[in-house]
Protein backbone atom coordinates (compact mmCIF):
# COMPACT_ATOMS: atom_id res chain seq x y z
CA UNK A 1 0.00 0.00 0.00
CA UNK A 2 1.54 3.26 -1.05
CA UNK A 3 0.68 6.53 0.57
CA UNK A 4 -0.16 9.12 -2.02
CA UNK A 5 -0.70 12.85 -1.72
CA UNK A 6 -1.44 13.61 -5.40
CA UNK A 7 -4.02 16.32 -5.90
CA UNK A 8 -7.59 15.19 -6.46
CA UNK A 9 -7.90 16.02 -10.13
CA UNK A 10 -4.68 14.19 -10.99
CA UNK A 11 -5.77 11.15 -9.01
CA UNK A 12 -9.16 11.11 -10.68
CA UNK A 13 -7.57 11.29 -14.11
CA UNK A 14 -5.39 8.31 -13.33
CA UNK A 15 -8.26 6.31 -11.85
CA UNK A 16 -10.59 6.94 -14.76
CA UNK A 17 -7.96 5.87 -17.29
CA UNK A 18 -6.86 2.64 -15.65
CA UNK A 19 -7.33 -0.27 -18.03
CA UNK A 20 -9.17 -3.44 -17.01
CA UNK A 21 -7.95 -7.04 -17.25
CA UNK A 22 -10.22 -9.10 -19.52
CA UNK A 23 -11.24 -12.36 -17.84
CA UNK A 24 -12.93 -15.33 -19.44
CA UNK A 25 -15.91 -15.88 -17.12
CA UNK A 26 -18.45 -13.35 -15.86
CA UNK A 27 -18.27 -14.35 -12.22
CA UNK A 28 -14.66 -13.17 -12.04
CA UNK A 29 -15.20 -9.91 -13.94
CA UNK A 30 -15.17 -7.84 -10.74
CA UNK A 31 -12.70 -6.95 -9.55
CA UNK A 32 -10.47 -7.54 -12.55
CA UNK A 33 -7.85 -4.94 -11.64
CA UNK A 34 -6.48 -3.17 -8.53
CA UNK A 35 -8.80 -1.15 -6.33
CA UNK A 36 -8.31 2.20 -4.61
CA UNK A 37 -9.50 3.01 -1.11
CA UNK A 38 -9.86 6.72 -0.31
CA UNK A 39 -9.28 7.85 3.26
CA UNK A 40 -10.40 11.41 3.85
CA UNK A 41 -8.07 12.11 6.76
CA UNK A 42 -4.36 12.42 7.43
CA UNK A 43 -1.98 9.57 8.15
CA UNK A 44 -1.74 8.63 11.83
CA UNK A 45 -5.36 8.88 12.99
CA UNK A 46 -7.60 5.99 13.92
CA UNK A 47 -9.10 5.67 10.42
CA UNK A 48 -5.61 5.24 8.99
CA UNK A 49 -4.65 2.68 11.66
CA UNK A 50 -7.78 0.68 10.93
CA UNK A 51 -7.79 1.31 7.19
CA UNK A 52 -4.38 -0.25 6.64
CA UNK A 53 -5.60 -3.55 8.09
CA UNK A 54 -8.84 -3.26 6.12
CA UNK A 55 -6.93 -2.82 2.86
CA UNK A 56 -4.74 -5.82 3.62
CA UNK A 57 -7.69 -8.13 4.26
CA UNK A 58 -9.67 -6.84 1.28
CA UNK A 59 -6.65 -7.53 -0.92
CA UNK A 60 -6.86 -11.16 0.19
CA UNK A 61 -10.64 -11.34 -0.14
CA UNK A 62 -10.90 -9.72 -3.57
CA UNK A 63 -7.70 -11.21 -5.03
CA UNK A 64 -6.62 -7.77 -6.19
CA UNK A 65 -4.35 -5.14 -4.58
CA UNK A 66 -6.11 -2.41 -2.61
CA UNK A 67 -4.12 0.83 -2.59
CA UNK A 68 -4.80 3.58 -0.05
CA UNK A 69 -4.93 7.21 -1.16
CA UNK A 70 -5.15 9.86 1.56
CA UNK A 71 -7.10 12.95 0.52
CA UNK A 72 -7.73 15.04 3.62
CA UNK A 73 -10.06 18.00 3.92
CA UNK A 74 -13.47 19.07 5.19
CA UNK A 75 -13.72 16.24 7.71
CA UNK A 76 -13.76 13.63 4.95
CA UNK A 77 -15.81 15.80 2.60
CA UNK A 78 -12.96 16.41 0.15
CA UNK A 79 -12.56 12.69 -0.42
CA UNK A 80 -16.33 12.30 -0.73
CA UNK A 81 -16.41 14.98 -3.43
CA UNK A 82 -13.63 13.18 -5.24
CA UNK A 83 -15.50 9.87 -5.03
CA UNK A 84 -18.73 11.43 -6.30
CA UNK A 85 -16.95 12.47 -9.51
CA UNK A 86 -15.51 9.01 -10.09
CA UNK A 87 -16.99 6.73 -12.75
CA UNK A 88 -15.00 3.79 -11.44
CA UNK A 89 -18.06 1.80 -10.26
CA UNK A 90 -16.63 0.21 -7.15
CA UNK A 91 -12.98 0.08 -8.12
CA UNK A 92 -12.63 3.29 -6.13
CA UNK A 93 -14.33 3.49 -2.76
CA UNK A 94 -14.09 5.56 0.39
CA UNK A 95 -13.69 4.27 3.92
CA UNK A 96 -14.43 6.44 6.92
CA UNK A 97 -17.13 7.88 9.12
CA UNK A 98 -20.57 8.61 7.71
CA UNK A 99 -20.80 12.29 8.68
CA UNK A 100 -19.37 13.63 5.37
CA UNK A 101 -22.42 12.12 3.66
CA UNK A 102 -25.12 12.85 6.23
CA UNK A 103 -24.01 16.19 7.69
CA UNK A 104 -21.39 18.06 5.67
CA UNK A 105 -23.54 18.77 2.55
CA UNK A 106 -26.17 20.35 4.79
CA UNK A 107 -23.88 23.11 6.07
CA UNK A 108 -21.18 23.65 3.46
CA UNK A 109 -21.42 24.12 -0.31
CA UNK A 110 -20.73 20.68 -1.75
CA UNK A 111 -20.58 19.10 -5.18
CA UNK A 112 -22.39 16.03 -3.89
CA UNK A 113 -25.36 14.97 -1.78
CA UNK A 114 -26.23 11.89 0.24
CA UNK A 115 -27.72 10.43 -2.96
CA UNK A 116 -24.39 10.62 -4.80
CA UNK A 117 -23.28 7.34 -3.25
CA UNK A 118 -24.21 3.79 -2.42
CA UNK A 119 -23.35 2.69 1.09
CA UNK A 120 -22.02 -0.84 0.72
CA UNK A 121 -21.67 -1.72 4.39
CA UNK A 122 -20.99 -0.31 7.83
CA UNK A 123 -18.33 -2.20 9.75
CA UNK A 124 -17.52 -0.08 12.81
CA UNK A 125 -19.48 2.02 15.28
CA UNK A 126 -17.58 5.29 15.66
CA UNK A 127 -16.81 6.48 19.19
CA UNK A 128 -16.92 10.28 19.08
CA UNK A 129 -16.16 12.06 22.32
CA UNK A 130 -15.06 15.23 24.06
CA UNK A 131 -11.71 14.58 25.73
CA UNK A 132 -9.05 16.35 27.80
CA UNK A 133 -5.41 15.87 28.71
CA UNK A 134 -3.47 14.65 31.75
CA UNK A 135 -2.78 17.86 33.65
CA UNK A 136 -6.04 19.79 33.58
CA UNK A 137 -7.94 20.61 36.80
CA UNK A 138 -10.99 18.65 35.60
CA UNK A 139 -11.57 15.00 34.76
CA UNK A 140 -15.36 14.94 34.33
CA UNK A 141 -17.84 16.92 32.23
CA UNK A 142 -19.32 18.63 35.26
CA UNK A 143 -15.90 19.70 36.51
CA UNK A 144 -15.05 21.07 33.06
CA UNK A 145 -18.22 23.18 32.89
CA UNK A 146 -17.61 24.64 36.34
CA UNK A 147 -13.99 25.44 35.48
CA UNK A 148 -14.96 27.01 32.14
CA UNK A 149 -17.46 29.32 33.84
CA UNK A 150 -14.70 30.92 35.89
CA UNK A 151 -11.97 30.68 33.24
CA UNK A 152 -13.33 32.07 29.95
CA UNK A 153 -11.35 31.52 26.77
CA UNK A 154 -10.27 27.91 27.26
CA UNK A 155 -8.95 26.34 24.07
CA UNK A 156 -11.16 23.84 22.26
CA UNK A 157 -9.54 21.80 19.46
CA UNK A 158 -12.07 21.32 16.65
CA UNK A 159 -11.74 18.81 13.85
CA UNK A 160 -14.84 19.36 11.74
CA UNK A 161 -18.03 21.35 11.25
CA UNK A 162 -20.07 18.81 13.15
CA UNK A 163 -18.23 19.06 16.44
CA UNK A 164 -18.24 22.86 16.14
CA UNK A 165 -22.04 22.85 15.94
CA UNK A 166 -22.24 20.71 19.05
CA UNK A 167 -19.80 22.76 21.12
CA UNK A 168 -21.65 25.95 20.16
CA UNK A 169 -24.83 24.49 21.61
CA UNK A 170 -22.93 23.67 24.80
CA UNK A 171 -21.54 27.21 25.01
CA UNK A 172 -24.95 28.74 24.54
CA UNK A 173 -26.64 26.57 27.13
CA UNK A 174 -23.89 26.86 29.75
CA UNK A 175 -23.06 30.53 29.04
CA UNK A 176 -19.36 29.79 28.65
CA UNK A 177 -16.84 31.04 26.10
CA UNK A 178 -14.29 28.77 24.46
CA UNK A 179 -11.66 29.65 21.88
CA UNK A 180 -12.12 27.28 18.94
CA UNK A 181 -9.02 26.32 16.95
CA UNK A 182 -8.83 23.93 13.99
CA UNK A 183 -6.66 20.82 14.03
CA UNK A 184 -5.48 18.44 11.34
CA UNK A 185 -7.42 15.42 12.53
CA UNK A 186 -6.58 13.03 15.33
CA UNK A 187 -2.89 13.23 14.53
CA UNK A 188 -3.07 17.02 14.88
CA UNK A 189 -5.33 17.04 17.92
CA UNK A 190 -3.25 14.66 20.04
CA UNK A 191 -0.11 16.85 20.39
CA UNK A 192 -2.22 19.85 21.46
CA UNK A 193 -3.97 17.86 24.17
CA UNK A 194 -0.84 16.03 25.36
CA UNK A 195 1.15 19.26 25.60
CA UNK A 196 -1.66 21.10 27.37
CA UNK A 197 -1.92 23.72 24.64
CA UNK A 198 -5.58 22.75 24.19
CA UNK A 199 -7.87 22.29 27.17
CA UNK A 200 -10.47 20.03 25.58
CA UNK A 201 -10.97 18.53 22.13
CA UNK A 202 -13.19 16.51 19.89
CA UNK A 203 -11.92 13.02 19.13
CA UNK A 204 -13.30 10.41 16.78
CA UNK A 205 -11.16 7.61 18.17
CA UNK A 206 -7.53 8.67 18.53
CA UNK A 207 -8.06 9.16 22.27
CA UNK A 208 -8.34 5.38 22.71
CA UNK A 209 -4.59 5.03 22.16
CA UNK A 210 -3.89 7.29 25.17
CA UNK A 211 -6.60 6.64 27.75
CA UNK A 212 -5.15 3.46 29.28
CA UNK A 213 -1.98 5.36 30.21
CA UNK A 214 -3.95 8.29 31.63
CA UNK A 215 -2.65 10.72 29.03
CA UNK A 216 -6.20 11.46 27.87
CA UNK A 217 -9.53 11.41 29.68
CA UNK A 218 -12.97 11.08 28.11
CA UNK A 219 -15.36 13.78 29.36
CA UNK A 220 -18.52 12.91 27.43
CA UNK A 221 -19.76 10.60 24.69
CA UNK A 222 -21.08 12.25 21.54
CA UNK A 223 -22.77 9.05 20.39
CA UNK A 224 -26.41 8.27 21.07
CA UNK A 225 -25.35 6.22 24.07
CA UNK A 226 -22.35 5.72 26.33
CA UNK A 227 -19.19 4.56 24.59
CA UNK A 228 -18.65 0.81 24.62
CA UNK A 229 -15.18 1.01 26.17
CA UNK A 230 -15.90 3.93 28.52
CA UNK A 231 -19.17 2.85 30.16
CA UNK A 232 -18.75 5.16 33.16
CA UNK A 233 -18.72 8.30 31.01
CA UNK A 234 -22.16 9.84 30.27
CA UNK A 235 -23.38 10.85 26.84
CA UNK A 236 -24.33 14.42 26.01
CA UNK A 237 -27.93 13.28 25.70
CA UNK A 238 -27.80 11.93 29.26
CA UNK A 239 -26.44 15.29 30.33
CA UNK A 240 -29.49 16.97 28.85
CA UNK A 241 -28.14 18.49 25.63
CA UNK A 242 -30.41 16.56 23.22
CA UNK A 243 -27.72 16.32 20.59
CA UNK A 244 -25.41 13.59 19.35
CA UNK A 245 -22.89 12.94 16.61
CA UNK A 246 -23.61 9.29 15.88
CA UNK A 247 -21.48 7.93 13.06
CA UNK A 248 -20.86 4.59 11.39
CA UNK A 249 -17.61 3.82 9.61
CA UNK A 250 -18.75 2.81 6.15
CA UNK A 251 -17.54 1.88 2.70
CA UNK A 252 -19.15 4.08 0.05
CA UNK A 253 -19.03 3.83 -3.74
CA UNK A 254 -20.36 6.11 -6.51
CA UNK A 255 -24.12 5.93 -7.03
CA UNK A 256 -23.71 4.39 -10.49
CA UNK A 257 -21.99 1.28 -9.12
CA UNK A 258 -23.93 -1.80 -10.30
CA UNK A 259 -25.61 -4.21 -7.89
CA UNK A 260 -23.21 -7.01 -8.82
CA UNK A 261 -20.19 -4.97 -7.72
CA UNK A 262 -21.88 -3.85 -4.51
CA UNK A 263 -22.80 -7.44 -3.67
CA UNK A 264 -19.22 -8.65 -4.07
CA UNK A 265 -17.83 -5.78 -2.00
CA UNK A 266 -20.46 -6.30 0.69
CA UNK A 267 -19.63 -9.99 1.04
CA UNK A 268 -15.92 -9.17 1.28
CA UNK A 269 -16.64 -6.58 3.98
CA UNK A 270 -18.78 -9.04 5.91
CA UNK A 271 -15.82 -11.41 5.89
CA UNK A 272 -13.58 -8.56 7.04
CA UNK A 273 -15.86 -7.90 10.01
CA UNK A 274 -15.38 -11.53 11.07
CA UNK A 275 -11.61 -11.55 10.58
CA UNK A 276 -9.64 -11.71 13.88
CA UNK A 277 -7.08 -9.21 12.57
CA UNK A 278 -9.72 -6.57 11.89
CA UNK A 279 -11.46 -7.30 15.17
CA UNK A 280 -8.19 -6.93 17.05
CA UNK A 281 -7.14 -3.60 15.52
CA UNK A 282 -10.66 -2.22 15.96
CA UNK A 283 -11.64 -3.53 19.38
CA UNK A 284 -8.26 -3.68 21.11
CA UNK A 285 -6.23 -0.89 19.49
CA UNK A 286 -8.75 1.86 18.72
CA UNK A 287 -11.48 0.54 21.06
CA UNK A 288 -14.47 0.62 18.73
CA UNK A 289 -17.18 -2.03 18.31
CA UNK A 290 -17.08 -4.08 15.12
CA UNK A 291 -20.51 -4.27 13.47
CA UNK A 292 -21.95 -5.20 10.10
CA UNK A 293 -24.76 -3.16 8.58
CA UNK A 294 -26.03 -3.76 5.06
CA UNK A 295 -26.96 -1.12 2.51
CA UNK A 296 -30.70 -1.06 3.30
CA UNK A 297 -30.05 -0.63 7.03
CA UNK A 298 -27.65 2.22 6.39
CA UNK A 299 -30.09 3.98 4.07
CA UNK A 300 -32.76 3.93 6.78
CA UNK A 301 -30.35 5.12 9.47
CA UNK A 302 -28.96 7.94 7.34
CA UNK A 303 -32.43 9.15 6.37
CA UNK A 304 -33.35 9.45 10.05
CA UNK A 305 -30.07 11.21 10.82
CA UNK A 306 -30.67 13.75 8.06
CA UNK A 307 -33.85 14.86 9.80
CA UNK A 308 -32.05 15.17 13.13
CA UNK A 309 -29.13 17.13 11.68
CA UNK A 310 -31.41 19.50 9.78
CA UNK A 311 -33.07 20.38 13.08
CA UNK A 312 -29.67 20.84 14.73
CA UNK A 313 -28.53 23.16 11.96
CA UNK A 314 -31.72 25.20 12.04
CA UNK A 315 -31.34 25.81 15.76
CA UNK A 316 -27.59 26.46 15.55
CA UNK A 317 -28.07 29.26 13.02
CA UNK A 318 -29.60 31.30 15.81
CA UNK A 319 -26.61 30.91 18.10
CA UNK A 320 -24.68 33.96 19.18
CA UNK A 321 -21.29 34.66 17.61
CA UNK A 322 -18.52 32.64 19.22
CA UNK A 323 -14.84 33.78 19.16
CA UNK A 324 -13.03 31.37 16.89
CA UNK A 325 -9.82 31.08 14.94
CA UNK A 326 -12.05 29.94 12.09
CA UNK A 327 -13.71 33.36 11.93
CA UNK A 328 -10.53 34.58 10.26
CA UNK A 329 -11.23 34.21 6.54
CA UNK A 330 -7.66 33.10 5.95
CA UNK A 331 -8.33 30.13 8.23
CA UNK A 332 -11.91 29.51 7.14
CA UNK A 333 -11.38 25.93 6.10
CA UNK A 334 -12.47 23.05 8.25
CA UNK A 335 -9.63 20.79 9.28
CA UNK A 336 -9.98 17.05 9.03
CA UNK A 337 -11.20 14.47 11.49
CA UNK A 338 -9.67 11.09 11.97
Amino acid sequence: MKRNSIRAYIILTLLLNLGGIHLTHAEASFPSRPLTMLIGFNVGGSTDVQGQVLAQILTEQLKQPVQIIYHAGAGGGAAAAMLAESQDQGYTFQYGLSLPYTFTPLINPASYSINSFRYVAGITLDQNAFITGPNKPFKTWGEFIQYAKTNPGLIYASQNAQDRFVIQRVMQRENITLRIVPTSGGSGMAPLILSGDADIAFSGGTHSIYTDSGLMHVLASLADERLAYYPDVPSLKELGYEVSVHAIRVVAVPANTPDSHVKILAQALKNVSQDPRFQHITEKRIKMPVIFMEEDELNTLFSNQLNEYQQLISESRHLKNIPSALDDKKNNRWAVQE
